[in-house]
């Protein structure tokens, strides 16, 4: 089983929780060719300014791929305005492992994540649609989590 990151916006998190399937882009059809069944995907969301609110980094939650990747040209995630007329075609379906009722803010993290080596650009590392991440800091990461964590075998 591989541990994974996933970069997304928080519609396009909300999409995932909602419909249990990840997409990424195009440019990034080898790398859901790494990605099998029984993996897992942390889902992080990135700073956002709602009205007047900026949104810290987090996590949302947890999620074990349930399919093989598959090829779907329907539009169903929310494209960022710079990435043009992109529909996220490359697809699995995921379950729900854990979903947190409350965002786990990501940057109080980073001085324990191995993956991240350069603690001060950090955020190079999530500037990828997937990225592997090692068991310790999955485990890490949902540790952190905590009470919030909600667990949904659905």
């Amino acid at each position: 089983m591989t541990h994974w990151i996933a970069s997304s916006n928080r519609d396009n998190a909300k999409i995932l929780d909602a419909k249990h399937i990840w997409g990424v882009p195009k440019r990034n059809k080898n790398l859901m060719h790494r990605v099998k069944p029984g993996d897992t995907i942390l889902v992080y969301v990135r700073q956002e300014k709602e009205d007047d609110t900026i949104l810290p980094s987090a996590i949302t939650g947890a999620y074990e791929v349930v399919s093989e990747p598959y090829e779907d040209h329907s539009r169903l995630f929310t494209t960022p305005p710079q990435m043009g007329d992109e529909v996220f075609p490359f697809r699995m379906k995921v379950r729900p492992v854990a979903v947190f009722a409350e965002p786990l803010e990501f940057k109080p993290l980073i001085p324990d994540l191995t993956f991240i080596e350069n603690k001060k650009m950090w955020s190079g590392y999530l500037r990828v649609a997937m990225r592997e991440i090692p068991a310790e800091d999955y485990h890490l990461i949902l540790k952190r989590a905590g009470p919030k964590q909600i667990l949904d075998n659905s």
